[in-house]
């Protein structure tokens, strides 16, 4: 399993302006709702919402996994950001937060939800790894990073 399967080109973005965790998944609505047309933004914000209310999907680590399933979602989509600045994203570890990958998913697709969600987190957890990311100038070198890296 690779990121190049839900990852595509233009969804890894360094220097993303969000001030704050509310920002940052208003960003991955608008974003991933302006890139499946059936998906509404403001629907989707609430989706998130309401998933981070269930607990933090801020792993720690300087990294957050926003994540949701939805109806109408008709592909897996995911969004990489690396935050102009870190944020507080109510961590586990009480840590800002300056990376997110954000993964939303068809409402029926269960398995692959969790099966995403594990490699991700497992990959997220290598701190060499979240050091390069944070290295990276340019959007399309941090693309290419997350795909050639983060594989199961």
């Amino acid at each position: 399993m690779s990121l190049r399967n839900i990852l595509t080109p233009g969804r890894a973005i360094c220097g993303v302006p969000c001030t704050s965790k509310k920002r940052t998944l208003e960003y991955i609505a608008n974003f991933i709702g302006r890139e499946q047309p059936g998906l509404d933004p403001m629907d989707l914000f609430t989706q998130l919402v309401t998933r981070e209310k269930l607990g933090s999907t801020g792993l720690g680590n300087g990294f957050a996994l926003p994540h949701c399933r939805m109806v109408g979602c008709v592909r897996p989509e995911a969004l990489f950001l690396r935050l102009a600045d870190p944020i507080d994203f109510d961590a586990v570890d009480r840590l800002p937060i300056d990376l997110v990958f954000a993964l939303v998913v068809p409402e029926m697709e269960t398995e692959k939800h969790l099966d995403f969600l594990r490699l991700i987190a497992e990959q997220f957890s290598n701190q060499e790894l979240c050091q390069e990311l944070r290295l990276t100038k340019d959007s399309e070198t941090l693309y290419k990073l997350l795909t050639d890296k983060v594989t199961a």
